[in-house]
């Protein structure tokens, strides 16, 4: 049975230096049905000739201006094709098995709308990432918190977070989403140009 298609998008402003030193552990993902999307928001640093000169594996798309994050990103989704939608800072690095799990994991539970992997610190490797650590919560005065971090202060990973668990809120620095059922709600709000999107979502 073919895998499902996934798209990878990459939505990227300036950070040409990102791209060199992360782009390369997202070609390497072991999945075969993959499209790297590199959607260029109007960089003025050589992003986007960097990437069309080293990787013709990726697609690349540019746009005249910066359009922010939720119209970058709306726009750059018209041009996938995969049946997931992957978002992904440009700042992350991936290991090679990153995005199986998930897949294997939403294939078996049809009901999941989006999915986010544990996310860690590059610097601190043994810390959760601020953005988005392991998925994330409203309290009831509408402040979002996540799990693995509180306010400005990022837990220590001892594996208290390996379990599965369903959450309000999936990051946006590395977010898969069900693109039928992100047909069926809309995209994402463009009156964010950026943060708190994917909690909206």
């Amino acid at each position: 049975m073919e895998q499902p298609k996934v798209s990878v998008i990459i939505l990227n402003w300036n950070t040409k230096h990102f791209l060199e030193r992360f782009l390369p552990t997202v070609i390497k993902t072991d999945y075969k049905n993959l499209e790297i999307i590199v959607a260029d928001n109007g960089s003025t640093d050589g992003s986007a000739d960097f990437v069309r000169e080293n990787f013709k594996e990726v697609k690349l798309i540019t746009f005249d201006k910066n359009y922010g994050f939720c119209s970058g990103y709306n726009k750059a989704i018209e041009f996938a094709k995969g049946d997931y939608i992957v978002l992904l800072n440009s700042d992350i690095e991936v290991t090679p098995n990153w995005i199986n799990p998930i897949i294997n994991f939403m294939e078996e539970n049809r009901d999941v709308f989006a999915c986010q992997p544990k996310l860690l610190s590059y610097f601190e490797r043994n810390k959760f990432e601020y953005a988005g650590a392991c998925g994330g919560f409203i309290d009831k005065f509408g402040y979002p918190f996540c799990r693995g971090r509180i306010f400005n202060f990022c837990e220590e990973d001892t594996g208290q977070y390996d379990e599965i668990k369903q959450v309000f809120w999936a990051t946006g620095a590395c977010m898969v989403i069900r693109k039928k059922f992100l047909d069926e709600v809309g995209s994402l709000d463009d009156d964010f140009f950026a943060h708190m999107e994917e909690i909206d979502l």
